[in-house]
């Protein structure tokens, strides 16, 4: 067995946050500490707002959930401090980027042994929690779970050897075994029969399940009291306040009950913890989701020595089985209600009950847990030390492609009023006589809703989100299911209904905000204003409001995937585009029509989203040979990007124009190359995105910048002999969204960057090195 570490980081959420993990990592802090005081442990902990928390000495580095950088300094600090071994606690929702893969650009850089802590384990992961869960195998020298179904599951799931695996259960303190009348009368509830939940409180513990049966338990033991101990989630109380508690007192006062529930909202420490459970007769976790493969709260309950009542989600289904506890079928109240009599009337079957968990709970108390996180931090090192003559190094794609100009959203904010955004600049002043367009904010809701993924808690961004929404609901005619487009200064609409394709866009925008706002009320009233709107698009025609709802289509279904008519929709729309394509297309001219004009790159985005996400093969096999096609036909000799001029467009078997080259046009390219590279993985799009990216910063026909680094604002168009200097929405949305698409990869290549073998280590895969931009870039 290798020597004890002599330096440990503890890597996640920490006290005086309020969340479980905070207080697990805490518990182990402490339990490491006093068992092995020899060994120097340092605390990392996450912070999830921008104020971070007073933390106690032991935290010595601090990461900002969302800030890549810090997660990258991190691991330099960690490395610098000869840290011997990372013990990571691991929940997909507690690190900044896509299931938290911000994480992993901190671990691939650790010159340690990393031991990952698996807080939750699923059978059924999306494609990006996947993904994190293959780096994190590759990445960790051991895993500890708490469970023996947990160490299964990564055996059957995830291939994981069992000699990788720890099995440690949730630690508990080490609690005396009392009678629960010691503690009542510091509760107020001396002589009565006391029943017990406690945790963060939220939506989805199935607390209501438990109220709703107090009128059966009532009648029987007029004396019980039911106790709800626990805050409210934080980030549950930042986007509702307190209405899921009010609507369980609602439930308690009508059902005849609420003298009978009392509730104690605070984030309560071990030893308050300790007194609230010795008080209770009976313990009752009624989740309603069997996936939970560890509960904090039924392990700390269960330990002290409780009678448990549980629904059989995966922890409890293990932890109480040998009659170490009741299992009710999930939702079901009689069932709940007939356990607690039972308990209840039975004094014998209900200490006996106590007494076998308690004795089992032996086991599980700190001091003990923190031998066997030391035994698995040994074997970790032991396994690293075999495995040191293994080098690699990693390789810096982003380097290559990703030296991206600072966001800045000055000239947005000067675009934007209390209305939403107008339409038109006169250079950089807001042309009032133009008015707005629900086009251009659209577009901002588009931006707004992806920037809250790098962005968070920005109140400019908040506040230009609400604007843009709040326009988007006042455009929709709710009398045809169609969108007004152009609005007057004086807020008069110029028209009965817009486009076709700025209804496309209004989709597109309202699929966005579903599927990437964290704003709860958005996401709502996103989906009723697109489930609203969505039907007019079956008796249009033009091909670009197909593909603009294809992609808001998707973006919708990042949240609600079984949306049954958003889905006929999709495979009605990417048949019409594979149709037209058919049609329309010969060797020569891959296209969907005869002509190139205007979002020509939506086209091929839409089919390459539909494709692979519907399993269609041809779909995206056209999307991606007609995206080829484009990306060849927009690049000049020299090899920089060249859009379609505007000022006439480009027909099949005629010259094409060269101007007026427009903002949208190198937008829609970047947006499509960069879907093209997250669907194939082939490093060719990511050049194509890079090369017109580039468009805005110079590489251009006549070699000067569209965008001005200073505001953010981007000019209209690249004329022939100079730059339109007007700076209008479009344009400016055109590249602010470009950016931030290509930000948002650059955080996903970044987590998810492998290293390779250094024998074989060969730059042939990378593209030759953009050549250098503008040094204002």
């Amino acid at each position: 067995m290798a020597e004890t570490p002599k330096k440990i980081a503890i890597i996640g959420d920490y006290l005086p946050r309020k969340c479980g993990i905070a207080t697990f990592t805490h518990d182990v802090y402490k339990a490491l500490h006093e068992e092995f005081p020899e060994t120097e442990i340092i605390v990392v902990p996450v912070n999830d707002v921008a104020e971070g928390y007073l933390y106690p000495q032991e935290v010595r580095y601090e990461i900002t959930e969302n800030d890549l950088e810090t997660y990258e300094r991190t691991a330099d600090f960690l490395n610098f401090n000869n840290i011997e071994v990372a013990s990571v606690q691991h929940e997909f929702g507690i690190y900044g980027g896509p299931a938290g893969s911000h994480l992993l650009a901190l671990l691939r850089r650790l010159q340690m042994p990393i031991v990952t802590n698996l807080h939750t384990i699923l059978e059924k992961p999306n494609p990006d929690q996947k993904r994190v869960m293959q780096e994190l195998i590759r990445l960790s020298s051991r895993f500890i779970v708490m469970t023996e179904r947990g160490k299964r599951m990564l055996k059957d799931f995830y291939s994981i050897p069992e000699e990788k695996v720890d099995v440690i259960p949730h630690g508990i303190p080490d609690m005396p075994f009392v009678d629960p009348s010691f503690y009542k009368d510091q509760f107020g509830v001396e002589g009565k029969k006391v029943i017990l939940t406690f945790g963060l409180l939220s939506p989805g513990k199935g607390i209501e399940n438990v109220i709703s049966t107090l009128p059966r338990i009532v009648e029987k033991f007029p004396d019980v009291v039911y106790i709800i101990l626990g805050a409210t989630h934080p980030n549950l109380l930042r986007e509702q306040g307190e209405a899921y508690r009010m609507k369980l007192e609602r439930l308690a006062s009508d059902l005849g009950v609420k003298k009978h529930v009392a509730f104690y909202n605070r984030f309560v420490d071990t030893k308050e913890l300790t007194e609230f459970l010795g008080a209770a007769d009976i313990y009752i976790t009624p989740y309603p989701n069997p996936a939970q493969i560890v509960s904090g709260t039924l392990s700390y309950a269960f330990g002290s020595g409780k009678a448990v009542i549980s629904t059989p989600y995966w922890h409890a289904e293990e932890l109480l089985a040998d009659e170490s506890g009741i299992l009710v079928p999930f939702g079901d109240g009689d069932a709940i209600a007939n356990a607690v009599i039972d308990l209840l009337s039975d004094d014998m079957k209900r200490n006996s009950m106590r007494k076998r968990a308690y004795l089992r709970g032996r086991e599980m108390v700190w001091n003990q847990a923190a031998h066997t996180y030391m035994a698995s931090f040994q074997k970790a090192r032991k396994s690293k030390a075999q495995g040191a003559s293994k080098r690699y190094v990693v390789t810096t794609l982003e380097n290559e492609l990703f030296d991206l100009p600072t966001l800045r959203l000055d000239h947005l904010e000067q675009m934007t009023d209390s209305i939403g955004m107008f339409q038109h600049a006169t250079y950089s002043m807001p042309n009032f006589c133009e008015g707005y367009c629900a086009d251009d904010n659209a577009r901002g809701l588009v931006l707004t809703s992806m920037l809250e993924e790098t962005e968070k808690d920005s109140p400019t961004i908040e506040r230009l989100a609400n604007v843009y929404a709040a326009f988007m609901n006042y455009a929709f005619n709710a009398e045809t299911g169609r969108f007004h487009n152009f609005m007057s200064f004086d807020r008069r609409w110029l028209e009965d209904h817009g486009s076709e394709d700025s209804h496309g866009r209004a989709l597109w925008a309202l699929g966005a905000c579903m599927g990437r706002s964290r704003n709860r009320n958005y996401q709502m009233w996103a989906m009723q204003l697109f489930e609203s709107a969505l039907p007019a698009t079956r008796d249009m025609q033009s091909p670009r409001t197909w593909a603009f709802t294809l992609i808001g289509i998707h973006e919708y279904f990042r949240r609600l995937s079984g949306d049954s008519l958003a889905n006929e929709f999709r495979e009605m729309l990417a048949l019409r585009l594979v149709n037209i394509f058919d049609k329309s297309s010969s060797t020569d001219w891959p296209w969907f029509e005869h002509s190139l004009t205007y979002d020509n790159a939506k086209l091929s985005h839409a089919l390459i989203l539909s494709g692979r996400w519907m399993k269609n093969s041809k779909a995206l096999d056209i999307g991606l040979r007609s995206l080829k096609w484009l990306t060849k036909i927009q690049t000049s000799e020299s090899g920089h990007f060249r859009p379609i001029g505007s000022n006439g467009f480009y027909t099949k078997g005629k010259d094409r124009a060269l101007y007026d080259q427009q903002p949208v046009e190198a937008h829609a390219t970047v947006s499509a190359c960069l879907e093209a590279y997250q669907t194939t993985q082939d490093v060719f799009w990511l050049t194509e995105a890079r090369k017109a990216f580039d468009w805005f910063l110079g590489r251009n026909d006549i070699g000067l910048p569209l965008y001005n680094p200073k505001t953010g604002a981007c000019c209209d168009a690249l004329h022939m002999d100079r730059i339109n200097q007007n700076q209008g929405a479009e344009s400016t949305l055109a590249f602010l969204l470009s950016l931030q698409e290509m930000r948002i990869v650059l955080q996903s290549l970044e987590s998810y960057e492998r290293p390779v073998e250094e024998d074989r280590m060969t730059t042939s895969f990378l593209p030759e090195r953009i050549a250098p931009k503008p040094a204002e870039a």
